[in-house]
C-alpha cells in the first residue's frame, strides 16, 4: 500500500498529475482542492495517496492535505458514493465547508455538488453527520503559481472531468475567467459561482 509520495511534480493536468519519484513517475487522480495548491512543474511536492484496487484498474489518487485524504475516504462509505464523487466533494468545496453543510443538513446546497442528487445528499447526511466534526483538519500546504498554454481550455476540461456536461462546462469556465487568471482560479471561480 502507498500511503505518501515525495517527489519532483512532473506533470499536472487536471485531474491527473505526474510525480517523480527516484524515477519513477506515479501518475495520480486528485481534487482541484489539490491542485489550487500546488507548485510549480519541476519542484519537489509531498502527496497523502489512496490507493485503490478493483477486478479490473488500480488508482492512486493524491491529496496535499490529510484532511482531504480522511474526507475523500469517509464520503466513499457512503452508500452509492465511489471515488469519481468523493473527488468531485472534494474539488467542489472545502473540507470544513462540507462538514458544515453536513451538520447543518443543508442538502440543497450538497446537491449543487456535480453527482449528487437529493437522495445521495440526504444519505451523506445521515451517514456522515456523526463524523462531520471530525473531517475538519489542518494539513500542510505548498503554494505555487501555476503556468498554462490556454487556460481556459484547461479549466473547460477540468470541469468536464468533474462531471459537467460540455456546453455547461465551457459556459461556466468563460463565465468565470478574466485576462490573466490561471486554470485553477477559473476551476475555483467556476465551482464557486455553481454553488450560490
Amino acid at each position: 500500500m502507498i500511503g505518501r509520495l515525495r517527489g519532483t511534480l512532473a506533470h499536472k493536468a487536471p485531474p491527473w498529475l505526474v510525480i517523480d519519484v527516484n524515477g519513477v513517475g506515479y501518475e495520480l487522480e486528485a481534487p482541484m482542492s489539490t491542485f489550487y495548491d500546488l507548485p510549480e512543474v519541476g519542484r519537489e511536492v509531498q502527496l497523502f495517496t489512496h490507493y485503490a484496487q478493483k477486478e479490473d484498474s488500480v488508482s492512486l489518487y493524491g491529496f496535499l492535505h490529510e484532511s482531504e485524504r480522511r474526507l475523500f475516504r469517509d464520503v466513499q462509505k457512503v452508500t452509492g458514493i465511489g471515488a469519481k464523487i468523493a473527488l468531485a466533494v472534494l474539488s467542489g468545496v472545502s473540507v470544513d465547508a462540507f462538514a458544515r453543510l453536513v451538520q447543518t443538513a443543508d442538502v440543497t446546497a450538497l446537491t449543487k455538488i456535480p453527482g449528487i442528487g437529493k437522495k445521495t445528499a440526504e444519505r451523506m447526511v445521515v451517514e456522515l453527520r456523526d463524523r462531520a466534526a471530525d473531517l475538519a483538519g489542518a494539513g500542510g500546504a505548498v503554494h505555487g503559481a501555476p503556468v498554462a498554454t490556454d487556460p481556459l481550455s484547461e479549466a473547460t476540461v477540468a470541469l468536464q472531468q468533474l462531471g459537467y456536461k460540455p456546453a455547461e462546462a465551457q459556459k461556466m469556465a468563460k463565465a468565470a475567467a478574466r485576462d490573466g487568471d490561471t486554470p485553477e482560479l477559473i476551476i475555483r471561480k467556476a465551482l464557486q459561482s455553481a454553488l450560490r
